[in-house]
């Protein structure tokens, strides 16, 4: 069965794969995977800068594909809900695998 979805809902959908097709960005959503990290630790995970780690942050925000919480100054983000996540690891699973690609 197809899900049936409108062209609002393709054009959200397209531009959520169009965010994860930036390397940087996918790196930190990987980053905040399994458990919720602070902004600090994403900049140091994903190898950037803290003003393009936040820039990266807010349009993943943006695009509820990731979620914040606020403790005292400090941010952390996580993955936005079990439904991304799930797809993310699903892909990391099957860029990982090995046997035939072709």
């Amino acid at each position: 069965m197809t899900t049936q979805i409108d062209n609002d809902q393709i054009t959200e959908l397209a531009e959520m794969f169009n965010l994860l097709g930036e390397p940087s960005r996918l790196k930190i959503i990987l980053a905040c995977l399994d458990e919720e990290q602070s902004v600090s630790a994403i900049k140091e995970k994903a190898k950037l800068s803290q003003s393009l780690a936040s820039h990266h942050l807010r349009l993943l925000k943006a695009a509820r594909l990731m979620k914040s919480r606020k403790e005292g100054k400090q941010v952390f983000y996580s993955v936005a809900d079990e439904h991304i996540a799930c797809v993310l690891r699903d892909m990391v699973d099957h860029v990982a695998e090995e046997g035939d690609h072709g």
